[in-house]
């Protein structure tokens, strides 16, 4: 909202008016995410404990030095950093192509940098929305096809050490990115 307020030449008394919402918002989505944080690893651990259970795993007698535990472990821990790859990347690819229709739309709509023709703004929700839909289907099937081909192929005990491994990373990674996305809100 600053940035609008500025480029539309208002007055300075709006743009404090607005540093002052956009700082509230800001201190509301840092707790906001900080209970996200802590609800989704809670709701995790009692799932694996759930998992644990069920598949009647002893996790006395396992051991994190067992082979296919440790493989496990470590696929797991990768698999945070993986989705987030590939969702980091469909946002550029979906942003990418906005930018292109926005260009477009400048070269071949006249009077629209003057303000006196009205944008396509079907074409840009259109491109939003099929962007959005199609690139999240890898993510998506990652997180979906990884437990279920890891259990079937590996077995029980690898996919404990997988699951308690991405819980792990998942949880450091969603802390470490709250934090880094606040500094560079913020910046």
């Amino acid at each position: 909202a600053g940035g609008i307020a500025e480029m539309a030449g208002m007055g300075e008394d709006i743009r404090e008016r607005t540093d002052a919402l956009d700082a509230a918002g800001n201190t509301t989505a840092a707790i906001g995410k900080g209970f996200a944080i802590g609800s989704a690893a809670l709701v995790s651990l009692a799932l694996f404990g759930a998992y644990i259970t069920r598949a009647k795993i002893d996790l006395i007698q396992s051991s994190i030095l067992d082979p296919k535990v440790f493989a496990g472990l470590l696929v797991g821990a990768m698999l945070p950093y993986w989705f987030s790859a590939m969702t980091m990347k469909s946002v550029g690819k979906a942003a990418l192509a906005m930018v292109e229709e926005v260009r477009r739309q400048f070269n071949t709509i006249n009077g629209l940098m003057e303000g006196t023709a009205r944008p396509d703004y079907s074409r840009c929700v259109k491109i939003s929305t099929d962007s959005s839909l199609r690139e999240m289907i890898a993510p998506g099937a990652l997180v979906m096809l990884s437990p279920i081909i890891v259990g079937m192929l590996f077995g029980t005990r690898t996919l404990a050490g997988m699951l308690a491994g991405g819980l792990v990373s998942g949880v450091q990674m969603a802390v470490s990115m709250s934090n880094t996305g606040g500094a560079w809100d913020n910046a």
